[in-house]
């Protein structure tokens, strides 16, 4: 795997290039030192990923991460030192079409190891998703399911995403009121460390609570939660949402299929489902679950996508009723859920 690196700090570069000797099957392609230049060197020079510093002169990373994406598009993962009090960057980032963000590791310093493995564990996850992934099956017929009473009069929306879905996501949750009557859920592939953050971020662009989802929390309206841990979220048979490490051999940690799937079996209520920009098929199947189960459901289309991979799975799939451009994704839920229920 050919990789590069993008950073104007020197000590940054030469930690990055010691980790990458150190494992051997990764190969350094060239290294910039801003975002101008990397746009450059990405017209003669297309690697395997980038890995990207947030803040730099001349052109940032978000800015470099668009231009890249446009033009020559790659892996690329935002590698910073300055997370803390950046949070919105990194998001917008990542709504340019970057996978994910992790914190520059560190020449000397107690974190120097923690950090390392951190960032060898990330690369070899974006390794495995850039790589086909064979579909999962999907059964014909769904097991019997174990409703929970308490929830049969409560409306859900359920939300996955991936590469470019916190803007994505932040699209959505503005159209809908304080009062909006319906609980929502969303699965979004971004390491733990950085779940609080987007909570705390999204929770500035809408009017709704936005919350970590913690083990035990039953959905109320107008409340969303957000899977907070690199274990799956589920839904469990009394209603309430729970974390487990199971399936271990998934590359996507929280899976959008493991969510999807635990709500077909478990949620006695009325459900919407919703499957947003991202890499790979994450989220398809369990789409497809859904709709067997009578349950609405919604892919967002190629043209509005940062990367056009999860829905398109979903759509080859037939796993989709309805695909619609961003814009309309929220206007179509709220017209859902105008009318408050209550439990």
């Amino acid at each position: 795997m050919r990789i590069a690196i993008v950073n104007d700090t020197m000590m940054a570069v030469e930690g990055l290039r010691r980790l990458l000797v150190t494992a051997t099957d990764y190969e350094l392609a060239w290294v910039a030192v801003n975002g101008e230049e990397a746009v450059k060197r990405c017209q003669d020079d297309v690697p395997d990923l980038i890995l990207m510093d947030l803040v730099m002169p001349l052109l940032d990373g978000i800015e470099a991460t668009r231009r890249i994406m446009g033009a020559t598009p790659c892996p690329i993962l935002i590698v910073t030192s300055s997370v803390e009090g950046n949070s919105a960057m990194v998001f917008e980032a990542m709504g340019a079409g970057a996978l994910d963000v992790v914190k520059t590791p560190v020449l000397r310093g107690a974190g120097d190891v923690k950090d390392n493995i951190a960032l060898l564990h990330k690369i070899k996850t974006i390794e495995k998703l850039t790589k086909p992934i064979p579909s999962r099956h999907v059964a014909t017929s769904l097991p019997q399911t174990s409703f929970s009473a308490l929830h049969k009069h409560q409306s859900l929306v359920v939300i996955g995403s991936s590469t470019g879905g916190p803007p994505a996501l932040a699209n959505i949750l503005a159209d809908f009121p304080a009062d909006f009557s319906a609980g929502v859920v969303i699965v979004q592939h971004i390491d733990a460390h950085f779940s609080v953050d987007l909570a705390a971020w999204l929770d500035t662009q809408c009017k709704l609570h936005v919350k970590i989802a913690e083990e035990g929390d039953c959905v109320s309206p107008g409340v969303v939660h957000l899977a907070s841990t690199n274990d799956h979220l589920v839904m469990s048979s009394s209603g309430s949402l729970a974390y487990t490490s199971e399936p271990k051999e998934l590359v996507y940690r929280p899976s959008v299929d493991v969510f999807f799937e635990s709500v077909a079996a478990h949620w006695g209520g009325e459900v919407t489902a919703v499957l947003l920009t991202g890499m790979g098929r994450d989220g398809a199947a369990g789409l497809l679950s859904l709709r067997q189960k009578g349950v609405f459901t919604i892919a967002q289309d190629e043209e509005s996508c940062a990367v056009y991979g999860m829905p398109k799975a979903a759509v080859a799939l037939n796993a989709a009723a309805k695909v619609l451009p961003l814009e309309r994704i929220g206007a179509m839920l709220l017209k859902q859920y105008r009318k408050v229920t209550l439990c």
